[in-house]
């Protein structure tokens, strides 16, 4: 069990990819940042998908910015939270780059 999250464009090909264990709480930030909490299960996404448009996925990443920064002096400081906060990053700019080209993304929460 984990939290596999796949961005898609829409021709169905898989663009973005994050990969979260089942006992790792990092993977709330993404669903945080794509406001898609309803997709976390807990151990695990609920297996369902949604379409975000180019301005959900800027929101996501400013607020990536603004919140998961290296700098940022709330986040602990450990090498578990710098990987995944690069992974979240990744994610996050390889769906932006295809919403802006079609519009929008979607995003598959398994």
């Amino acid at each position: 069990m984990g939290h596999d999250i796949l961005g898609y464009n829409k021709a169905g090909e898989a663009i973005a990819y994050a990969r979260f264990s089942m006992g790792n709480d990092n993977a709330t930030i993404l669903y945080r940042l794509l406001d898609a909490i309803d997709y976390h299960a807990g151990v695990s996404g609920s297996g369902n998908s949604t379409t975000f448009s180019i301005q959900q996925i800027e929101e996501a990443l400013n607020a990536y910015k603004q919140k998961c920064s290296k700098g940022n002096p709330t986040l602990p400081k450990n090498n578990f939270l710098i990987g995944d906060q690069k992974q979240i990053q990744d994610f996050l700019l390889n769906c932006l780059e295809t919403a802006q080209k079609e519009e929008s993304v979607t995003v598959f929460f398994g």
